[in-house]
This record gives structure tokens, C-alpha cells and sequence, in this order.
């Protein structure tokens, strides 16, 4: 069940995705060129994006379990310190230049497969090289 829950999660993500467009960098580049030629209908995605968030936590937090596992997977961590600082920053600014986060750019393998294979291929590497570092630092 939880399986077919899953699947059902990314196939409604990924069509969300693909009907606002999220999926083409040339629109999402349009969106943050803000004082160039500004697209902003991706506002209402984001807008769309906050209100379900808002009303998940809503219902979340009136429940005691999820329904479909034991416990909650809810972040404790809530300081901002350098790594999220320069994670979030390394994030931007790969979207920034590509017009692809990881989701829709996982879609470009499909629909420009030359551009998705160079962005999964930095993405990949770049997980490896956060990987590689971040086990550098538990170990010392």
C-alpha cells in the first residue's frame, strides 16, 4: 500500500510540474529574471505550493500518527547555520543558471535529454563531492 501511495505522490507531483510549467527552464528563467523580461506566473505555484504546505501542517498536527506509518519524519533541526546558508545558496544559484531544481530536471532526461544528462550528471557529482566531504568532517 505504501508503495502504491508513493507512486501515486510522484505521479500527482510530476503533473503538477509539467502543468505549471516547472519543467521548462525557459519559463522558470523568465520568473527569476526579475529585471529583465519577468514572467511571473510561477507565483501561482508558489502560492499553490504555501497553501498546501499550510493546510498539511493543519491536519498533521491534529493528528497523534500519520496513517500510514508508525511515526512522524518531522526536521528537529532548526537553527540556520553556514551549511544551510551555503547549501541553499550552491542550490539558487544552480537553478539560477540552469532553469532546473533536481524534479524537473530529472523530466529534461525525457524531454532534453542533452541538457538533463549534463544537469543529472552535476548533480550527481556534486552529491558525491558533499558526500565525500561531509565524511571527512564526522570523521575528524
Amino acid at each position: 500500500m505504501m508503495i502504491f501511495i508513493t507512486l501515486l505522490c510522484g505521479i500527482l507531483f510530476g503533473v503538477g510540474l509539467a502543468l505549471s510549467q516547472m519543467t521548462n527552464p525557459a519559463v522558470v528563467l523568465g520568473f527569476l529574471d526579475i529585471l529583465g523580461n519577468w514572467n511571473p506566473s510561477l507565483i501561482f505555484v508558489m502560492g499553490s505550493a504555501i497553501v498546501v504546505g499550510v493546510i498539511s501542517y493543519a491536519i498533521k498536527n491534529g493528528l497523534q500518527a500519520p496513517w500510514l506509518a508508525k511515526n512522524w519524519s518531522v526536521p528537529t533541526h532548526s537553527h540556520i547555520d553556514a551549511k544551510l546558508v551555503i547549501g541553499s545558496t550552491l542550490f539558487g544559484i544552480g537553478w539560477g543558471l540552469s532553469g532546473y531544481c533536481p524534479g524537473p530536471g530529472l523530466t529534461a532526461l525525457v524531454n532534453n535529454p542533452q541538457e538533463g544528462f549534463y544537469f543529472i550528471g552535476a548533480v550527481i557529482v556534486g552529491s558525491g563531492i558533499f558526500y565525500i566531504q561531509n565524511k571527512r568532517l564526522s570523521k575528524a
